[in-house]
């Protein structure tokens, strides 16, 4: 039976580019992959609750707070930034050759 992916299909389609563009072959890098676009999901669902709910909101005594996703999403923006710079996706990615890249 085979397994549903637990990305969505935007990180699904950032895999497929980052693997594309990038040797990741290993295990530990794979993992490292995924974790981080779980993170990148994770970021985007805050992102639309935020977005609904707005940056702030008033607690029971009238005073303004932040938005308690807030914090998650400062963190999974992280978590999926360290993955990338883990895994050196924040550099050139592996050519064939010396030259220009191929265009699009």
């Amino acid at each position: 039976m085979k397994k549903k992916s637990d990305i969505s299909r935007s990180a699904m389609a950032l895999k497929k580019r980052y693997l594309a563009e990038f040797e990741i072959t290993d295990a530990a890098g794979l993992e490292i992959l995924n974790e981080g676009l779980r993170a990148y999901d994770l970021a985007r669902r805050c992102e639309k609750q935020i977005e609904a709910d707005g940056l702030t909101s008033r607690d029971r005594f009238g005073q303004v707070r932040s938005h308690p996703l807030l914090s998650t999403l400062r963190d999974a923006r992280a978590q999926y930034l360290a993955a990338i710079k883990q895994l050196g996706l924040d550099l050139e990615p592996v050519r064939s050759g010396p030259g220009r890249p191929p265009g699009r």
